[in-house]
């Protein structure tokens, strides 16, 4: 087995919470209001492709590490 599984992921929060920023941090370096970055870590599902680039380049993570979608349906926890 190798020591890369492809099919590991990670929530936006979790990048951000792994890079060491809080969500007023996010939100003033990306241009967005804290509303914005609450919406999208809960539910990644639609996020824009520009926002995406930013956060991704602000937590240096790879795209493909990045799993996009209802954070619940890969955590398992509701609120």
């Amino acid at each position: 087995m190798s020591g890369h599984d492809s099919d590991f992921k990670i929530t936006w929060r979790a990048a951000r919470v792994n890079k060491g920023y809080n969500q007023s941090e996010v939100a003033e370096l990306s241009g967005k209001n804290i509303d914005t970055v609450v919406k999208y870590e809960k539910d990644s599902s639609n996020i824009p492709y520009d926002l995406m680039k930013i956060w991704i380049e602000l937590y240096g993570v790879p795209l493909g590490l990045i799993y996009c979608g209802p954070e619940s349906d890969l955590t398992g926890k509701t609120s």
